[in-house]
């Protein structure tokens, strides 16, 4: 079952956001990622989230997803979000679409 991870990314040094933006991608695809969503548009239709740089990425299950996040090529990228950005992370397990 599909496991998303879900970003809102406040950037606050762009400059130094570079790496991260360019590094994180491949990591990303060694664990099965791939982007659904990446700082595109948004529309705020009911509440109040201000939401800043929204990413969704699809990994193949949650385990995947894990996998990922706990790597070691991702703990150092981590450390460079942290220092140029902040954010809210959440990973959501998707659901077994209905057999026909």
């Amino acid at each position: 079952m599909a496991a998303h991870l879900i970003a809102d990314v406040n950037i606050e040094d762009a400059a130094a956001f570079e790496e991260y933006r360019r590094d994180v991608p491949a990591t990303e695809e060694r664990y099965g990622g791939r982007y659904l969503g990446r700082g595109g548009a948004t529309k705020v239709l009911e509440g109040d989230w201000e939401p800043h740089r929204l990413v969704i990425v699809e990994f193949p299950d949650m385990a995947s997803l894990m996998g990922w996040y706990n790597s070691p090529e991702y703990a150092r990228l981590i450390e460079i979000r942290k220092r140029c950005a902040s954010t809210r992370i959440i990973a959501l397990e998707g659901i077994t679409p209905p057999t026909a």
